[in-house]
């Protein structure tokens, strides 16, 4: 059994950027020479969120517009009376969608549906430059 530890750097374009990061988890996982496990990652950073999704035009689009029906930017949130940088519903909605993910991965190949991707979803009002952390447990 091993556990590796990998990076992956994505720079974001600001609130609602949603970033297909399959190819570069799959990558890291060659470079492990692993055959059979589970990918776990996390972004730090309390607004910025991970989950899997078809990484399709519609749906890029229907994923931030459903989340601001949840929690609207247009809402006062206790955070921006507290902190005054009017990201409340970025830290809303990162919590609900969450910082961290664990995929198997099977023959050295995550076990993906055929039209699911690993997305990283920017929640902030301002770009970003964030750092996943990716934990590769296998053998």
């Amino acid at each position: 059994m091993a556990v590796i530890t990998k990076h992956v750097q994505v720079v974001s374009g600001g609130e609602n950027d949603v970033i297909d990061l399959t190819q570069d988890v799959q990558r890291c996982i060659n470079e492990t020479k692993l055959a059979n496990g589970v990918a776990i990652l996390f972004v730090s950073g309390s607004t910025g969120a991970l989950t899997t999704m078809e990484y399709e035009p519609g749906l890029v689009k229907d994923f931030p517009e459903m989340l601001e029906r949840v929690a609207p930017k247009s809402h006062e949130y206790e955070h921006q009376k507290a902190w005054h940088d009017n990201n409340g519903h970025s830290h809303v909605k990162a919590s609900l969608v969450g910082p961290s993910l664990t995929i198997p991965f099977v023959d050295g190949k995550l076990a993906l549906g055929t039209w699911q991707q690993v997305v990283f979803v920017e929640l902030d009002v301002r770009s970003r430059t964030r750092r996943i952390v990716l934990q590769i447990v296998g053998e």
